[in-house]
């Protein structure tokens, strides 16, 4: 950080005055598991009622990052990849029925914060399979943030 600090910009190559004061850039890690297809009870209509519903989803999680990772870091730097996929699948109450999509993402965001209190935001993208007719992805993103 100090050889930031000591940097100097030009603006554009115009007046050439030195940077008084550089701003850090915080770091940032995201974990990311994508396309999880698993069944899950949901569905608003008569039709979608008592049976699961294929859908596809993808987690991002933002996680507090170490100062370095070097070639012999432990696991515990991070974040097994395995928890995201877990909140997505077995994470999933059994035997209940998620009126919205919207539900499910927040339950895994939920887990998520759960598990890890370095966690500092969930985006879970949810693809209801069952509803598209030519390939198209139909569905919704949540992100949800920690709260205090």
């Amino acid at each position: 950080m100090a050889e930031i600090a000591m940097l100097r910009s030009q603006d554009a190559g115009q007046t050439g005055h030195p940077v008084s004061q550089a701003r850090a850039v915080p770091d940032s890690l995201i974990l990311e598991v994508a396309n999880i297809e698993t069944d899950v009870l949901t569905g608003v209509y008569s039709e979608e009622t008592g049976r699961p519903q294929p859908l596809r989803i993808s987690i991002s999680v933002a996680l507090v990052p170490d100062a370095h990772y070097a070639p012999d870091t432990a696991l515990s730097a991070s974040k097994n990849y395995m928890d995201l996929k877990f909140a997505a699948t077995r994470g999933l109450p059994p035997g209940i029925h998620f009126t919205l999509i919207e539900s499910i993402g927040d339950h895994i965001a939920e887990t998520l914060f759960l598990q890890d209190p370095r966690v500092q935001w969930v985006t879970v993208k949810i693809v209801k399979l069952a509803i598209s007719e030519a390939g198209e992805d139909i569905g919704m993103t949540l992100t949800r943030h920690r709260r205090g």
